[in-house]
Order: C-alpha cells, then structure tokens, then sequence
C-alpha cells in the first residue's frame, strides 16, 4: 500500500492517489486498488479498504507501506489483525535528512546494511553499531529516527527468507510512479482528479505485465496457513517451543 501525488484538480497542493498491489498465492502481484484520496487521511484508507472487503478480499497476512499514519490507522479500522512492514526506504531517507551531505555517504552504508542482516539479532547489533557512529558525530536527531516504529520494520524476519526482497520496501509501487511522473509532470496539472487517476490505472496496468513475481510462491500457501518463520526458516511447532 502507498500513496503517491500528482497535479491535479483546483487545490494548490498536489492530489493523492491511494494505491493498493496485492501478492496472489501464485506469487503474481496484482493493482486491486487505484483511488483519488484526501492527503492519505485515515478516513480515506478506511474507505479504499472496506471496499475492497466489500469486494470479498480476506484479511491480507502481512501490508508492506511507509510510515504515513493514515495508512496503518485505516488499516486498523478494517483488518485490525493484520501484521505491519514499514518500508526501508522511507526510513532510510527520513534518517539521511537528518545528516550532513559531507557525511551522507557514511551513513547511507550503514543504514542500508541493516535491512539485509541475515538475522533479526544482527539487524539489531547493526542498528546499534549505526547509532553509536550516529552518536560519534553528534547525529542524535538521526541516531532516533530508527527508534520509531523499530518492531514494524523487522516484520520480515518472520516470513520467509525468499520473500524478504518482495517485503522490506513498497518498491513495487513505487518503482512504476518515476515513469508515471514524468507523464503526469509533461501534463502540467489535470483539471480533474478523476483524469489523473485514469491515466494512472492505465499505466500502472502495463507496468503490471513486468512486475516480477514473488520468489518461491509455494510458500505462500504456508503462510496463509499461519505456518511460523524465524529468521525467514520454517519452524515446526515444536522447535518454535522449544525456542521460546
């Protein structure tokens, strides 16, 4: 789930378009949802959700988007059991915001080597190592970015380890929007919102034909069974109690 902006209707500020791709159980990513909302309110991702619950979609096992409280909230209202995946890459930019460009560089290595710890614990001893350079610098401000919202973003590592390149970022939505962009920036501003958003659906219909599938779609027959991942690795019931 995502929201993206374009130019469109009376208002000065941009116009949102919510946007919802959903992971099929044959591992095919389809659009279930193209739709002109108020600036990603609650209300309006409560209502992009009901319908497509009114539309017979079951409660979704994991959502992948960024940190805009109007998702998760709307998420809530509808499918409140439903587990939460912060995207990486909101995160990673909104911490590099708060560091200097001379030491961007720096902080843009260790950030990045955190999603991609083979293990929660490592991604923890990452963050850890991430703050403590942070810290070194006097970056408290950036040091606390990763503190927000910290559990969300390690969701992943309760699902399979195929699936964590499909799950880490809403890179599927966004990857399709720098085209769309570029067409909706060449239109200056629709006149109506309704008009962007057509043009959107369309061309999100043929960026659909390439959206890659997700990795080992046998699994996600697993997960939709509630079949429990530690690290990305299946756990049989009993080695998970033991575990804990």
């Amino acid at each position: 789930m995502d929201g993206v902006y374009v130019k469109a209707g009376l208002e000065k500020e941009k116009a949102a378009v919510l946007v919802v791709l959903a992971a099929l159980r044959d591992g095919r990513k389809e659009l279930v949802a193209v739709v002109p909302g108020h600036r990603e309110s609650t209300e309006g991702w409560s209502e992009v959700l009901r319908d497509l619950k009114t539309r017979g979609v079951l409660a979704p096992t994991l959502v992948v988007g960024d940190g805009h409280v109007g998702i998760w909230a709307g998420l809530r209202n509808v499918f409140p059991e439903v587990q939460e995946q912060r995207g990486w890459n909101h995160k990673i930019l909104n911490a590099l915001d708060k560091v200097s460009k001379k030491r961007q560089a720096e902080a843009r290595r260790l950030l990045t080597e955190i999603p991609y710890a083979p293990t929660q614990q490592d991604a923890e001893q990452r963050k850890a190592g991430y703050q403590r350079w942070c810290r070194q610098q006097g970056l408290e401000a950036a040091a606390q970015v990763l503190d927000r919202d910290w559990e969300r973003m390690l969701t992943f590592y309760q699902f399979p380890h195929e699936h964590w390149v499909h799950l880490r970022t809403s890179n599927p939505i966004e990857s399709p929007f720098s085209a769309l962009r570029l067409r909706t920036d060449a239109a200056r501003r629709f006149k109506k919102v309704e008009n962007a958003t057509a043009v959107i659906w369309k061309m999100l219909l043929v960026a659909q034909g390439r959206f890659q599938r997700l990795h080992a779609p046998e699994l996600l027959q697993e997960v939709a069974h509630g079949a429990t991942f530690v690290n990305g690795v299946r756990v049989m019931e009993h080695e998970w109690r033991v575990a804990a």
